[in-house]
């Protein structure tokens, strides 16, 4: 089985392509240890000691190295717990977990009055920003729309990286400026 990497924006962050479908629908982020009890391959990563967060894409995973770790040293054991874990044909997340379930209590509700806007904010993430997003190693999340304020959230490689208020504001505010007019700001939430 071979395992390719690849570079993020993020330095901290590689992204790991297993050749094979991680995710079946949506993405997982486990910003912890405590987070990942649900996944056993999320919970051999951090076991390394060197991880700070892992986050699964539905064909990648993303490893962040904790601070003042080389990627060179950590590279290898995250590639033979990856090629265990795929190789092995392990389930991504334990029986009974709800594991693959993110229940996310932090969405604003959005005001129905809004509805075509918001419908045009996520129809513009689903097809335009989100792949975009994935190729960098993380993934984006609608938490809503209030007052011409979009509030999102980065994962994985995008949690943490340098240049996300960057993407944030001169790349995914800009896009959404110029296709929904009443859009006035992006904010991370």
């Amino acid at each position: 089985m071979l395992i390719e990497t690849e570079p993020t924006p993020n330095p901290a962050t590689v992204k790991f392509l297993p050749g094979r479908t991680v995710m079946e629908a949506g993405t997982r982020d486990f910003a912890d240890p405590e987070s990942a009890e649900a996944s056993p391959l999320a919970q051999a990563l951090f076991d390394l000691g060197d991880v700070s967060s892992v986050f699964f894409g539905r064909d990648f995973v993303s490893v962040t190295a904790g601070e003042g770790v080389e990627w060179r040293e950590l590279k290898p054991r995250v590639l033979g717990v990856l090629l265990d874990h795929f190789s092995g044909q392990i389930p991504l997340f334990r029986p009974g977990s709800a594991g693959d379930i993110l229940i996310d209590d932090e969405i604003l509700t959005d005001d129905p009055a809004d509805a075509d806007i918001v419908s045009q904010i996520k129809d513009l993430l689903e097809t335009r920003i989100r792949p975009a997003v994935a190729r960098d190693g993380g993934d984006i999340v609608y938490r809503g729309f209030d007052r011409g304020v979009v509030y999102l959230a980065m994962q994985g490689a995008c949690s943490g990286c340098p240049s996300s208020t960057a993407t944030l504001k001169q790349g995914i505010e800009q896009l959404l400026k110029h296709y929904v007019p009443e859009v006035t700001d992006v904010r991370a939430a």
